[in-house]
């Protein structure tokens, strides 16, 4: 069981988006796609979730995503985008009851909301909050599309574009530690992350794409190196050794 593209071409008109690009994801770990903006990373992202038009072939728990309908595709991955505008005024409890499956409890509503520190918000309406508090929302309305990280025909993903980019530090740590758990309890997070450290800290495997391509994917270790992230980034970045397992990554210490 895995989430696997092969040899992915994208075109926006005339313009190619990824060329030839291949990727692979297994559950139980949190694959992370890293590169500069306009590298493709959120292409790649809508690729894997059947969101946009591609050749080559996509694979989710070992069948075609082009061979899939919109239902079945719905209860093997929950998908978070960048944003997501809303023209009429939704509560929080409307829009994490989204992601409720017919047959699912609505207690699943308050857990999530909980999980992501939305307590006492369900009666909000979702364009009264900030950016930072509606990411939460939409979090929480993925987690009740994918409460189990596993079923019968096999694991969940999430898969997630940059899902902490309009959040401080705190909150930060609070949805990578629940994309985490995701994991470690069988399921399978892939994320669009810009930053470093936190892709450090939280993956277990690294994609790194440029151009519309695929640099190199393996573990942080292996990937997240002075060398590599100076090229793809355009910049002199230095990478050290935390006192624990891991790089790090100093903005402090990279010139241009």
């Amino acid at each position: 069981m895995s989430l696997t593209a092969d040899q992915i071409n994208v075109f926006a008109g005339k313009t190619q988006l990824l060329q030839e690009l291949s990727f692979k994801a297994i559950p139980g770990q949190l694959t992370a796609i890293v590169g500069p903006s306009g590298a493709g990373k959120s292409t790649l992202l809508k690729a894997l979730c059947g969101d946009i038009a591609y050749h080559g072939s996509v694979h989710l728990n070992g069948r075609d995503i082009s061979t899939e309908d919109a239902a079945t595709l719905a209860e093997q991955r929950a998908v978070l985008a960048q944003a997501t505008p809303l023209a009429f005024p939704f509560t929080v409890w409307e829009i994490v009851r989204l992601g409720l499956r017919g047959d699912a409890s609505p207690t699943l509503i308050n857990q999530a909301l909980h999980s992501v520190d939305m307590d006492g918000f369900s009666g909000h309406f979702y364009q009264s909050l900030s950016g930072g508090e509606q990411q939460r929302v939409q979090l929480a309305r993925v987690l009740c599309q994918s409460w189990s990280a596993t079923r019968d025909l096999g694991p969940r993903w999430l898969l997630l574009d940059e899902p902490v980019s309009s959040l401080d530090i705190g909150q930060q740590l609070r949805v990578m530690h629940i994309a985490r758990q995701f994991t470690e309890t069988g399921g399978g997070v892939v994320a669009v992350m810009h930053d470093l450290n936190l892709t450090a800290m939280f993956a277990d495997s690294v994609a790194l794409i440029a151009n519309g391509r695929l640099v190199a994917q393996g573990t942080p270790q292996d990937t997240l190196t002075s060398e590599a992230l100076s090229a793809i980034y355009g910049c002199n970045l230095q990478v050290g050794a935390a006192p624990t397992n891991g790089p790090f990554v100093m903005p402090q210490m990279a010139s241009l």
